[in-house]
């Protein structure tokens, strides 16, 4: 299994956080856009299909077309769940690069793939790391976590992120957090809500991921963005069984759960 991969795609930072100056404020979280938002009250994305394209252990085009495959079935999914819901909904696209280079205006550093809003594209680096052992769902799910950044863009969450003040590098750090972890959680609904097409996929497939997730916490890092390993893993579960963005608001939970 690719532990260290999905560890480096633990410590993506989207957005260079230390240099966006915010105006101090009271705290906990006080945006309504984060924490009573739309799309908590859509209820489920409905049950859909996205059968798993063939890969082989090193195959650059297979990779791509595996997740251009899941990209597909991302915009088809949300964009049916967005209009039942009377919300405006825009695709987003993928791309790929073979070497690290600056996106959206910030230093690749030591992603694996990230989002930039302002293009509405994921932008995954193929490198051997992630492909040496693609029999798991790393990758699968690493499409559905950057595509929550895309959900986020499109309800205004990422906005509201972008300008919510902070006093402290501590409420900074949580502030990421939780918009990290509401990433997994939408990953893991739509992970939930396609699963019966997995084929060849059970319990013990389930079970892998969530331990990979788990053992892709902050504490490994001198980063706290994106979580403890064990809340991760639990956002992604939540997400995964309530197949519902209801699960995901991680902006009124506790701080411990956000830890």
């Amino acid at each position: 299994m690719r532990l260290t991969s999905l560890i480096a795609a633990s410590a993506i930072i989207c957005l260079v956080l230390s240099g966006i100056a915010r105006p101090a404020s009271a705290y906990p979280i006080n945006d309504q856009i984060l924490t009573a938002n739309t799309l908590y009250r859509t209820g489920k994305l409905p049950q859909d299909k996205c059968p798993e394209r063939a890969i082989e252990p090193n195959d650059i085009a297979a990779a791509k077309r595996y997740l251009t495959a899941v990209v597909t079935c991302l915009n088809r999914s949300w964009g049916a769940h967005f209009k039942q819901a009377g919300l405006p909904f825009a695709e987003a696209k993928i791309g790929f690069i073979a070497k690290p280079r600056k996106y959206c205006g910030v230093p690749w550093g030591e992603a694996v793939a990230r989002y930039c809003g302002a293009e509405r594209r994921l932008l995954v680096q193929l490198k051997r790391s992630i492909l040496d052992d693609p029999s798991d769902l790393f990758l699968f799910a690493l499409a559905a976590h950057e595509y929550g950044h895309h959900v986020q863009n499109l309800t205004g969450i990422r906005d509201a992120f972008d300008r919510h003040a902070y006093r402290n590098k501590s409420e900074l750090d949580q502030q990421s957090r939780r918009k990290e972890l509401q990433a997994e959680c939408l990953g893991g609904v739509f992970i939930g809500s396609v699963w019966d097409s997995l084929r060849g996929r059970g319990k013990d497939d389930w079970k892998i991921l969530v331990k990979l997730a788990r053992l892709s916490g902050d504490e490994g890092f001198r980063v706290r963005s994106h979580g403890k390993g064990r809340n991760i893993a639990s956002w992604l579960d939540k997400g995964f069984r309530a197949r519902s963005p209801q699960a995901c608001n991680t902006w009124t939970a506790s701080s411990s759960s956000v830890s």
